[in-house]
């Protein structure tokens, strides 16, 4: 009798899409020297699929306090973006929101307040996956919070530049392949991220 209810509560408590090969990453998010919140992102392989995910934390005061939550999702199948779910809340209140579907050759690119518009090229890498891997031979990455293309600007060393549509410039530092730092120009708030 106790190895049927072994057995039963093993498998009612089994997804049967389970997750495997998880990789979840830590890091401290500093502004002025200071530690002023975390960022933890996550890689796991589920349903044949890859799912990404992130969510930062920020906490500081420049005039008055600032509170800053990024969260983004993130899905690529056989090398393609499939789709993305970026939030960004900013003391409590909805600062920007894209959502990003692949229709057969085309995404489908839905930011707040704006109209639906089409992306037309191919998506193999995104901002996301710079938590992940390092860019080598990587040109262009796709920004899942503006629904644009960035680009990838080797500086020798394991050091990467990424320069966003709006011209503002983030480097990324790697180490065996690994992101140990990065120079975050976020838009609102500049920082940096230090793995743990």
């Amino acid at each position: 009798m106790l190895f049927y209810l072994i057995l039963f509560h093993v498998f009612s408590f089994q997804d049967l899409g389970a997750t495997t090969n998880q990789t979840l990453l830590n890091f401290d998010i500093i502004l002025k020297g200071k530690i002023v919140g975390q960022l933890q992102a996550s890689k796991s392989f589920k349903d044949s699929k890859m799912h990404y995910q992130s969510k930062t934390d920020i906490s500081t005061r420049f005039i008055k306090e600032i509170h800053v939550n990024y969260k983004y999702h993130v899905v690529f199948s056989n090398n393609k973006l499939q789709e993305s779910d970026v939030n960004v809340v900013v003391n409590n209140k909805p600062h920007a929101e894209t959502k990003i579907e692949r229709e057969q050759n085309h995404y489908l690119v839905k930011q707040e307040k704006k109209e639906a518009r089409v992306f037309k090229e191919a998506i193999n890498y995104s901002t996301i996956l710079l938590y992940f891997e390092e860019p080598k031979n990587i040109k262009h990455c796709f920004s899942e919070e503006e629904g644009k293309m960035n680009t990838i600007v080797p500086l020798g060393n394991h050091t990467y530049k990424k320069v966003n549509a709006r011209g503002n410039e983030s480097i990324y530092y790697y180490e065996n392949g690994k992101l140990i730092k990065a120079e975050i120009d976020g838009g609102l708030i500049k920082f940096q991220i230090q793995a743990k």
